[in-house]
Parts: structure tokens; sequence; C-alpha cells
């Protein structure tokens, strides 16, 4: 992304966010990376390095992780193996082998669940292989704490086999020595030391002539002599020779190592540039866990949509603090391209502007912002800047001439990939000729297709936003009462200055103020007036709002509590259907036993009976059985659902009373009595029975 000026990283203090980024490093590499984090325009460039901050950022998050601990900077060493005739050392070697091995644990932990789910992680080792025999090669020749291995050649072998025998030898005849001269009291305090390579005796210096062997030197004080005695001088000589031959050997054995392995050279250097990557985007990925960040929407076109979003440095120091953070939410799409912010000096306005580019430059650069991740961030090409004071010694430039030295940049240079930010636009001159000029700048943006963000206190550009197609004015919220600003941004109406009840608050005479006021054009505050109505009208309409969303989600609160009432209720009903069903289905279960127990006892006693009179008798038994049990059943339907609805009154008929007929379970209305006889209404059709077949009843009473 090209900058303008050269210090607009600096003004929307993204160079702080860097910063942040290189404190979270461990390795070179990752720390060259951030210190030169690059700004990309390249929509899947974008997306790809959003996607590994974040799902690196999910694996912070989730407690797991894969190793990639290897911080040594090998560039030189890698360097030297790529060199013909060149040596390593153990140690080098060691670093390579534990270099390889980091890589093959990765490979490992990219399961092929792992590879769907952290696809993007995985592109970033995907690119490369893994090579055993760099760590086999190694293994066969280096041990692990960076030493040649015994075995790494016969000739080696045979050498130390050889150096372990003389030392041993050189121990037994020093020590034996050693003992001699104590009981002779000839040794000093220290006893023994070694000079120039050489295991030595100290001796008393009045004594240094009793013992023979090579003088190596004397103490400070000279009242000690180092002497190699006699004894040993040859086996020394042999020892010096072989550790020679070792060294020799070793590093004949260390070239032919850094040989074969120099074939190695380009793919160990990925392998190093792999990790350093994976150390970079953990950063990134670190860094958002800081800022309780999330990963956008991204979108080839212009524009952005941000919701709850928040100035990353503002949110990370206030946290320190405990002040609250109000979320900025704002879109810049085709329909509106500039938002001209009006409202009183220190509230928030610049916070707004920086908000918005700081997080554009943060996406663009592959970092995840603290913002909703419905939020949504297009692509610019080109960022151009102007806020504060940009008065130029060097150039003798006042600070207006500057502000249309800019000015005059932005008109040549915008098209519809640029951002641009200009905070008090028009400021620094006559306020008429100003604003007449910054009419003329948002102009020939719109024109362009530029999108941006300005901030003003000029009356005529609000009254200019208001009309223009493309500009749409917002206004920082202050409350009037408190005389506070609230910090929040509301699009579509521009906000008033507060001139007045700003000098209120910090106490001005009330004569000045009001002398202040007729001298402001009647007009000019009219408007101004207007709009502080306007605002403190649109406070309490969103007030209102706010009760009336309270209001409504108690009562969805409501909705859902009688709503489950309702289903509690409806499935008690079922538990007493089933239970009701499964008592009707007890009972059957009881009659069916009953009447397979019967009827094996009629099979039985058929079996038994030779006369056809007694099967005869039995046959009627049977019939009896069956079909007087199904008379049974109905009967006591019948008779159930009577005694659900009438009950017996426990006194003699009469007429016009509800009377139950025995015969034939019916009730009806008594209607005369004849004797013994009695003629029962059933419904429409009169009906003569015996007055004894009849039983008082009445309907029992609904509960």
């Amino acid at each position: 992304m090209r900058l303008y000026p050269e210090s607009a990283s600096v003004q929307l203090e993204f160079d702080k966010v860097r910063n942040l980024l290189v404190e979270q490093t461990r390795t070179s590499f990752g720390r060259e990376k951030a210190e030169q984090l690059r700004i990309h325009t390249k929509l899947q460039y974008i997306e790809t390095e959003l996607r590994q901050s974040y799902q690196y950022f999910q694996l912070l998050s989730s407690g797991t992780s894969f190793s990639h601990e290897h911080a040594f900077n090998l560039k030189k060493e890698l360097k030297l193996l790529s060199i013909q005739g060149a040596v390593l050392t153990g140690d080098v070697f060691l670093e390579f082998r534990r270099l390889a091995e980091n890589i093959q644990s990765i490979f490992r932990w990219f399961d092929d669940e792992r590879r769907a789910a952290y696809n993007s992680l995985y592109d970033v080792i995907s690119i490369t292989h893994f090579e055993k025999k760099i760590v086999e090669d190694i293994g066969k020749v280096i041990d692990e704490t960076g030493v040649v291995r015994d075995d790494a050649s016969p000739e080696l072998a045979r050498i130390r086999l050889s150096l372990y025998k003389k030392r041993n030898e050189q121990r037994r005849t020093f020590d034996k020595i050693l003992g001699k001269l104590q009981k002779a009291g000839y040794i000093a305090d220290i006893e023994e030391s070694f000079l120039n390579g050489r295991r030595v005796l100290a001796i008393n210096a009045e004594q240094k002539r009793q013992v023979k062997g090579i003088l190596h030197g004397e103490s400070d004080t000279r009242r000690t002599s180092f002497i190699e005695p006699e004894e040993t001088i040859e086996i020394n000589n042999e020892i010096f020779s072989l550790e020679n031959d070792e060294r020799d050997e070793e590093y004949r054995i260390l070239r032919e190592l850094t040989s074969r392995l120099s074939v190695f050279h380009p793919l160990l250097f990925q392998y190093l540039e792999i990790l350093g990557e994976y150390d970079f985007i953990r950063a990134k990925a670190k860094l958002g866990q800081l800022m309780d960040a999330h990963m956008p929407r991204l979108s080839d076109g212009s524009g952005f949509h941000l919701v709850k979003a928040y100035h990353p440095l503002l949110l990370l120091y206030n946290r320190k603090t405990g002040k609250k953070v109000i979320p900025l939410n704002l879109t810049l799409d085709d329909k509106n391209r500039i938002l001209l912010i009006s409202g009183p000096n220190a509230g928030g306005k610049t916070v707004c502007l920086k908000t918005a580019g700081l997080l554009q430059m943060m996406v663009q650069s592959g970092l995840l912002v603290p913002a909703n991740p419905e939020s949504t961030f297009g692509i610019f090409r080109q960022l151009m800047i102007h806020i504060g004071d940009t008065q130029s010694i060097e150039f003798e430039l006042s600070t207006y001439s500057s502000h249309l030295k800019n000015m005059k940049h932005f008109m040549e240079e915008a098209n519809g990939r640029t951002l641009f930010f200009i905070d008090e636009l028009g400021s620094g001159s006559d306020p008429n000729l100003g604003g007449a000029f910054a009419e003329v700048f948002l102009e020939h943006l719109i024109k362009k297709h530029a999108f941006g963000i300005v901030t003003t206190h000029y009356l005529n550009l609000k009254v200019m936003a208001s009309k223009t197609p493309g500009i749409i004015n917002g206004a920082m919220a202050f409350d009037e009462k408190s005389l506070l600003p609230m910090y929040q941004l509301n699009i579509g109406k521009p906000g008033s200055s507060y001139t007045f009840s700003i000098a209120e608050r910090i106490g001005l005479p009330q004569p000045l103020i009001q002398r202040a006021r007729q001298l402001v054009d009647e007009n000019h505050f009219s408007l101004d007036k207007l709009l502080n109505r306007t605002e403190q009208d649109l406070r309490k309409i969103e007030n209102k709002e706010k009760d009336l969303n309270k209001l409504l989600k108690e009562n969805e609160q409501l909705k859902k509590s009688l709503q489950k009432e309702m289903d509690k209720e409806k499935h008690q009903q079922q538990v007493e259907l089933l239970k009701y069903q499964n008592q009707i289905s007890q009972e059957k279960y009881v009659y069916l036993k009953d009447m397979e127990r019967k009827l094996k006892q009629v099979v039985f006693d058929w079996r038994r009976m030779e006369s056809d009179q007694d099967k005869k008798q039995l046959i009627k038994n049977l019939q009896a059985l069956l079909f007087n049990q199904k008379e049974k059943q109905v009967k006591e339907k019948v008779q159930k659902k009577l005694d659900s609805k009438y009950m017996e009154t426990g006194m003699m008929p009469a007429v016009g009373g509800l009377v139950l007929m025995k015969q034939n379970n019916k009730v009806g209305t008594l209607s005369e009595i004849r004797g013994k006889k009695a003629i029962v209404n059933l419904g429409a059709m009169p009906l003569q029975v015996n007055l004894d077949d009849l039983v008082s009843v009445r309907e029992k009473e609904v509960e």
C-alpha cells in the first residue's frame, strides 16, 4: 500500500502496533518479518495471512499447538554449509539435527484431520518435505552433547582407546610419584596443576632441585615451582601426540560430514524459514489474543463496514486504567463514500478517524482486529492522511500552506482505491474562505470516487454533506445536561460544536458569553442551535428506543416462559393419557390371561369327557363364557359412562325427574305413573316400563 505522507503509519500509530507484534516474536526470522510488516493490496495474500493468524488464534484458545521452538539464528552457519571446503563444528550439526527433528514433529502433528481443520497453517509446511537422511547422517557422527562419537570412524575409535589407556597409565604413575613426594614433604599446598597442557607437581621452591623433571614455571611469590616428573614425560608426550591425532581425525570426520550435508543446504534453510514463519504467525495470534481480536470478512472492492470496532491501543490503555471504550459502527460504500464528522472538541472525532485508518492497515497486514467478525473490509491501494498542525520550517510553509499542499496531492492522486483521512478540513485560514476551499476539495474527491473520513466544525460543509450524493453527515454525541462528550458516533445527522455550552461548563462569565452570542450571525447561531436541539431529541429517541427494546425483550422472555409452561402442561396431559391407556391395557391383559386359563380348562375337560351329553353341556358352558363375558364388558363400559355423568339420588322416582332404566341402562324423563307401570320419555319416544325397574338419578355437577 502506498502511504502519503511517509509519516502516515506514525500518525495512525501503526508503528506502535508493529512494535507490540515484535514483542511477541521469539526467533530472529519472526522478528525481522514483524519489523518489516508489509501492508498488502492483493486479496488472496491478505486472506491467506488472516486465515493463518486466526487458525493459530484458535489453537492458542483451545490450549493445543505444535512445537516450533527452534529459536537459534543459523543463517551464517547455513551459508558456511554451502561453501566448498568449509568445516562446521559438532554444536552446529547438533542444531541442524534439532532443526530437522522439529520439522519432522510438525509433519507428524498435521494428521489428516488437522490438515483439514487448519489447512492454511498446513500450507506453510506443505511446500517442503522431511529428509530423514539429515538426522541419520548427523546421528552417526555427533552425539547428544555435540561431540564427535567414538564410533564415527575406526581410526578415531583406536585413537581414543589408546588415549584412554595412556591417561590411565599417566594417572597411576603421577599418583605414585605424588604420594612419594608428599611423604618427603616436598609438595606445596596446591599439590598439582596443569601448565602448557601438561600435568605438573607443585613443589616447594627450596626442594625443587630434589625432584627430577622439567620445570614449567613458578608461582608469583616464587615459593612454588611447577615440575613435570621425569617418569611421566614420555607418557605425556605420547598423550599429546594422540590428542593431536584425535583432533585431526575429528576435523577430517566433520569435514566429510559438512561435505555430505552441503547438498541439503537449501532444504535446511527452508526449514529455518518455515519455523520463523510459524513464529511470525504465532506472534500475530498472540497479539490478537491481547486485543480480543477477530477475523473480519474481506471484500475485493473498496469501502468497509465496521461493527463494534475498537481502537486497539486505546482498548489496551483503558483496560489498564479501568475505563470503558465506546465501540465504533461505521460504513463507507459506493452510496456513501465520504463521512463528514462534526461535533464538539475532545468529543472523539479524531479517534474515530484513526480507528478506521489503523484497523484498515492492520487487516491489510494480515492482523486480526478488535471488531465484530461481521465487520467487512475492502482493499485499498493507497492511504492518504492529513492530521494536526503540519507547519513546515524546512520549506517555509505555514499550517494552511501545508494543508493546501496536501490537498493538492490528494486531488491529483486520489482514485476509487484511495482511502483518505482529513482532520479539521479547511482550518488554518479565514472561515469563509477556508470553508469555500473545503467544499471544492470534497466535490473533487467525490468525483474521483475516493473513500474517506473528514472532521470539521464548518457549518457550510455540514449543509453541503446533507445535499451532496456520496457524502454523509455524522456527529459525535454530547450530553448537554452534564456537558460531557459521550464518544459515540451517530450517522446521518450533523453535530453541533456546543461552543457556548462548553464555555459555560468551563466557567466563562455570562456577560462575555452573551456578548459573543450577539456578535455571531443570527442565521449561523440559529442553525447551530437547531443542530443542538436535533441532537438532544435524537438522544431522547435513542433512550426511548432502548426502553422499548428492553420491554420487547421482557415480553419475549414472558412469551418463552408461557410457552414453556404450556409445553409442560401438554406433556403432563400426554403422561396422564399414557397412564390411562396403560391401565386399560393392563385390564385387557388380566382379562386375556383369565380367559386363557379358563379355555385351557375347557380343553382339558373336553379331552376327559366320553359321553356326547357331557360334551354338549361343555359347549354350552363355553358359549356362555365367551358371549356373556362380552356382554359383561359392554355393560361395564356403559355403566362406567353413566357413572361419569349421573349419580343416584336415593329417592323414589318422581314425575318430571330423571330415571335410569335397569334393563337397558338408558336415562330418560319420567312423564307418568300408572299403578305399577310408568311412562318414560327417552328422547322423543315414550316407553312403558315397570316402576320397579326405575332408579331416580341426577346429573353430576361439573367441577
